[in-house]
């Protein structure tokens, strides 16, 4: 049996002008720099800005998965 794993979840907001999927690899390029060990992501929420009828940001809220070290 290998060794157990202890895992904790962080939330983030991250967002782009061009795509939720642009805002989704943000979010993890920056939490990858401060997080070791990330497992995965969970997109929670979709959600876009509007200026002058005009969609001007898109985000996403999500979880980042990652195992802590012991």
């Amino acid at each position: 049996m290998g060794e157990a794993r202890v895992a904790r979840v962080t939330e983030i907001i991250a967002g782009s002008p061009k795509s939720f999927d642009d805002a989704v690899k943000a979010g993890f390029e920056r939490a990858r720099k401060t997080l070791r060990g990330i497992t995965g992501l969970r997109v929670l929420e979709f959600r876009v800005a509007v200026e002058n009828n005009q969609i001007t940001e898109y985000r996403v809220r999500m979880e980042v998965i990652f195992i802590l070290e012991f």
